[in-house]
């Protein structure tokens, strides 16, 4: 199935504060592993699949050897080269979110899911509660914080802001624009360039 839509609202969940507030409710619910989801899922871009699965020990040796994460666990099947390479630069945002998951990863798991669970377990138990809380802070979904992250680093990586906030790069250097939306597309596991269009504005 190819996806060809333009994001046409701005993408919740881009202020740090509120993805911290959201991170605060979690955990006092003793929500901790949705809480990690939502640090990784904002920090890295990842799916939420992806997020499950992955496997925390060896990112967390990347990251220490290498300064960068590569996204393997849980990705999408169907694309060409799905196992391909997809490192994701350290920062510090990245650093914590990673820390905090290992922290709260069940006992004898590599990744969020525990060693009697299984994947769908993890969906009805954990992630599903977990919206109730998500929507009260006004973040529709998991989804949000990928095109957030998508936002953000469009905006280090050109210095304007994302179309979808009112920036304007295209119109001022379109091949930065098109670098940029490059480097997005491959750090979200995306082969096509036009598919970013739905994270962060068109290209209007």
């Amino acid at each position: 199935m190819q996806r060809t839509g333009v994001r046409h609202s701005v993408p919740q969940g881009q202020d740090h504060g509120q993805v911290q507030q959201i991170v605060d409710a979690l955990c006092s619910h003793h929500q901790l592993r949705a809480a990690a989801i939502v640090l990784l899922a904002r920090a890295t871009g990842m799916r939420l699949r992806e997020v499950i699965l992955a496997d925390l020990p060896r990112l967390s040796r990347e990251a220490r050897e290498f300064g960068k994460i590569n996204i393997q666990d849980g990705t999408k099947g169907g694309r060409v080269g799905a196992s391909a390479p997809r490192w994701i630069t350290m920062d510090e945002q990245v650093r914590v979110s990673l820390g905090f998951a290992k922290q709260v990863s069940p006992t004898g798991s590599r990744n969020l899911i525990a060693p009697h669970e299984s994947y769908f377990n993890v969906l009805q138990e954990i992630v599903r509660p977990a919206r109730d809380i998500l929507h009260a802070y006004n973040l529709k979904g998991f989804h949000e914080l990928r095109a957030a992250y998508a936002c953000e680093h469009y905006e280090q990586i050109t210095q304007h802001g994302a179309p979808i906030n009112g920036g304007q790069c295209r119109q001022m250097d379109p091949r930065l624009d098109y670098e940029a939306r490059s480097q997005i597309g491959y750090e979200l596991g995306h082969g096509r360039i036009d598919v970013v269009a739905a994270y962060i504005g068109g290209l209007t």
